[in-house]
């Protein structure tokens, strides 16, 4: 009898269920639009300090000017110097466009919320008012990865929020130290909370996109 020569078996990865792909799916979504959000903070900044420099010449000037002359002021800075005026309305478009796509990250991110409530209401489904349902991956329960991704989208949502105030009102400062204190509020971000990161690098360590 012949004897049959076997060839190398590779072990096959488990198959996710639909549910659980769809979770990791969004984890990575999580991961490359925060990314994307942080290059577009970076861009933000460079160009929010830029407005603030300009205005701040701008005051500096006006002030220097007033003193010399000793008139009140009547008119704002810009109004005085056309040159700057063109200068730091081109400065305020480009920051404009940096909040419009964020804007558009951020609806992202609550569209990913809302796909994963979608997936934990599929799961009440299926399993009901089973309380011993598997985990999709390790440890967390489905409704863990709603709780976080809605979490994480209000921080960001919040930033967003304030990040409008700053785009509004950054051009229309009427001190230095005024300035100045919309542009930390742009670079420190302090709607995302130390956390956030956090929350993010859990998700992906529990999908598997980070090693144990």
């Amino acid at each position: 009898m012949e004897g049959k020569t076997l060839g190398t078996v590779t072990p096959r990865k488990p198959v996710l269920s639909v549910s659980a792909r769809k979770i990791k799916d969004n984890a990575a979504d999580w991961h490359n639009l925060i990314l994307k959000w942080e290059t577009l903070n970076d861009g933000g900044f460079a160009t929010a300090n830029n407005i603030a420099n300009l205005k701040i010449s701008l005051l500096s000037r006006d002030k220097i000017e007033l003193e010399s002359s000793g008139l009140a002021a009547d008119d704002p800075a810009e109004k005085e110097h056309p040159e700057y005026s063109r200068e730091l309305e081109a400065l305020c478009e480009e920051l404009q466009a940096t909040l419009e796509s964020l804007t558009k990250i951020q609806m992202k991110m609550e569209k990913l919320s809302s796909t994963t409530k979608g997936v934990c209401e599929l799961e009440d489904y299926h399993y009901g008012e089973e309380r011993k349902r598997p985990p999709l991956f390790h440890t967390w329960p489905t409704a863990h990865f709603y709780e976080v991704s809605r979490k994480l989208a209000d921080m960001y949502g919040q930033e967003l929020r304030l990040k409008r105030m700053v785009v509004e009102q950054l051009a229309h400062a009427t001190d230095r130290d005024l300035a100045l204190s919309y542009l930390s509020m742009w670079l420190h971000q302090p709607y995302l909370e130390g956390s956030c990161r956090l929350l993010l690098e859990s998700m992906l360590l529990e999908t598997g996109h980070r090693a144990l």
